[in-house]
């Protein structure tokens, strides 16, 4: 039996079933969110629980009858599973229920499609959406399964199914090649700021925790920021001054999800890469969600994934401001590293003391302090000013110059070496208030 599928499908029936195999089951208020960031309109929930899936309609007969009652009684035009179902469960629940079926993998691609707006971003989820569709496409043509014959029946010795798999693979490699392009020149660009010693700091964590707020309190943009799923899409980056550092480039990512789906983390290595070769990872926490440990977990997990699990992390509890008694603070481990801090990107609390941690942990490996140059350094001194790594200055009784100096620990040996110095050559001295001074 072949019918035509709806063509819009915004009042749906969700499905979301306790399998007894499931480590960690897939949260169902997050599910219903995700379906309305999509643009659905939830109609009615059916749960039920399994000790495992059937290998026919994933859900057990009994279920199927109220899932076909339902959508009769409603009129429902979309049924989602909160679930990943294979093809022939797909084409399968289609044929009985007579309406359009769809899992969580393709409710997340969808929401995708409706977010991207960079050239990248179209590209990255039309490969993965095709990488998807490639696995599915008889469901649409069964009625053109076999070649016929007969005069002008004749066709080019392939089924219009093998067409469309053809025209598939091609369109896939484009995108692939095209994509590749992006990776290089991403690539180009990291080496580009890891010859100018300008760290990276990536904003990774799971999605609707705050990230583009955060990334817009810190560095004054007005990137898209709404209390949705999957909300940015696309990645963005900034350059940011930060005091006693300098320069860092601040990015923002997609956000994560439980099970996200393993094409999606392929499409999106190409951007995903800005976090595996961070010098920083803020993760970002929902402090005020209930599942914030697992969803913490979650974000791990693809990390992992992308090769990012030991990138230097610093964990960053949001949203304080809907908590009770909790104020801002910094969490530090034994040695006194700040390991996570307490704020609010909404109100601003705390991001005084954010970037403070973030100068902790990316300046260990920095020159900071007060400096005695005697007259005979003064091509030295320019050196310093070249590299914009003077803060502050003044003339001493000497007629020297006492810098304050803030830059890479690599760059101030170079320039030591090239002076015939060393670090014990150049000693600390006491000032206080030079800046201030030199302002």
């Amino acid at each position: 039996m072949f019918f035509d599928r709806p063509e819009s499908g915004e009042l749906a029936i969700l499905v979301h079933m306790d399998l007894h195999s499931d480590n960690e089951p897939d949260d169902p208020r997050e599910f219903e969110e995700l379906v309305l960031s999509a643009g659905g309109d939830p109609a009615e929930f059916i749960t039920g629980q399994r000790s495992s899936p059937t290998a026919k309609f994933f859900v057990g007969t009994g279920k199927l009858d109220e899932l076909r009652q339902a959508v009769e009684r409603l009129g429902a035009e979309v049924v989602i599973f909160n679930h990943n179902l294979t093809p022939s469960q797909e084409r399968n629940l289609e044929k009985a229920l007579e309406c359009r079926v769809l899992d969580r993998t393709g409710l997340i691609l969808d929401i995708f499609a409706q977010r991207a707006r960079t050239y990248e971003g179209k590209l990255q989820v039309e490969l993965a959406q095709l990488q998807h569709m490639a696995t599915r496409l008889v469901r649409g043509w069964t009625h053109l399964e076999r070649q016929k014959g007969g005069i002008g029946l004749r066709g080019p010795g392939e089924t219009q199914l093998e067409t469309d798999r053809r025209l598939l693979r091609a369109r896939i490699k484009s995108i692939q090649k095209r994509l590749e392009k992006v990776r290089s020149q991403r690539q180009q660009g990291r080496r580009s700021r890891t010859r100018a010693e300008i760290p990276t700091v990536s904003l990774v964590g799971y999605t609707n925790a705050g990230k583009s707020t955060l990334f817009n309190r810190l560095s004054d943009s007005d990137v898209l920021a709404a209390d949705q799923l999957f909300a940015t899409l696309d990645p963005t980056m900034r350059r940011v001054d930060m005091p006693e550092l300098g320069p860092v480039i601040l990015a923002d990512t997609v956000g994560f999800i439980s099970h996200l789906p393993h094409k999606l983390v392929d499409a999106f290595s190409a951007t995903l890469e800005e976090a595996a070769s961070a010098s920083l990872l803020l993760h970002v926490v929902d402090a005020h969600s209930e599942e914030r440990q697992r969803n913490m977990t979650s974000v791990d997990e693809v990390l992992e994934e992308i090769g990012a699990a030991d990138n230097p992390q610093l964990l960053v509890y949001n949203k304080i401001d809907l908590l009770d008694h909790v104020q801002p603070h910094i969490d530090r481990n034994d040695q006194g590293v700040p390991v996570g801090v307490w704020v609010s990107a909404v109100s601003g609390e705390g991001i005084d003391l954010l970037i403070q941690a973030v100068r902790e942990r990316l300046g260990s490996d920095r020159i900071t302090g007060c400096y005695h140059l005697p007259p005979r350094l003064a091509r030295l001194r320019s050196r310093f000013y070249e590299l914009g790594a003077v803060l502050g200055e003044k003339v001493g009784a000497d007629g020297g110059f006492i810098l304050q100096l803030s830059l890479p620990r690599a760059d101030f040996n170079r320039l030591l070496k090239a002076e015939s110095m060393g670090p014990e050559d150049l000693p600390l001295c006491d000032e206080v208030g030079l800046m201030a001074e030199s302002a």
